[in-house]
């Protein structure tokens, strides 16, 4: 088994080959992007009356947050060992940035229902762990 190792993201050790400001702004897009769908289309994605939906919605969104990770490493041209943090800048947009549509769940979504919040603070957490798993677990 690989021992694990820790990259400090003090001034001047950020890998070379790795565009912190890119990997950021692509972040935040994701999140103004799931944001406005969210906006759009929320009130038919969260019930969470419906145990069915929730798991389809729950199965589908980890899965497709790994792979979305992935492959925007992979397009991006961020060499694999460097995955692990580029997924931690990619995600940082969204675990900032949805702490408030969180809190402030009815003034950002006022199309969901209010008692979707947890839900969706739930989903948030699980799309987050999602990404995360798919840029630090290799494929052999």
């Amino acid at each position: 088994m690989e021992k694990l190792r820790t990259e400090s993201l003090a001034a001047g050790s950020t890998p070379a080959n790795l565009d912190v400001k890119r990997l950021l702004g692509v972040g935040f897009l994701i999140w103004v992007a799931g944001t406005v769908a969210l906006r759009l289309f929320g009130q038919y994605i969260l019930y969470p009356e419906n145990p069915l939906g929730v798991a389809l919605l729950l199965l589908i969104s980890f899965p497709a947050m790994a792979l979305l990770m992935r492959k925007i490493c992979l397009d991006a041209g961020v060499p694999r060992e460097h995955w692990p943090l580029a997924g931690i800048l990619l995600t940082i947009p969204t675990m900032v940035l949805d702490t408030f549509s969180t809190a402030f769940f009815p003034a950002f979504y006022p199309n969901i229902p209010r008692g979707a919040a947890a839900l969706y603070g739930g989903w948030i957490i699980w799309c987050l762990l999602g990404a995360l798993v798919g840029v630090s677990i290799k494929r052999t």
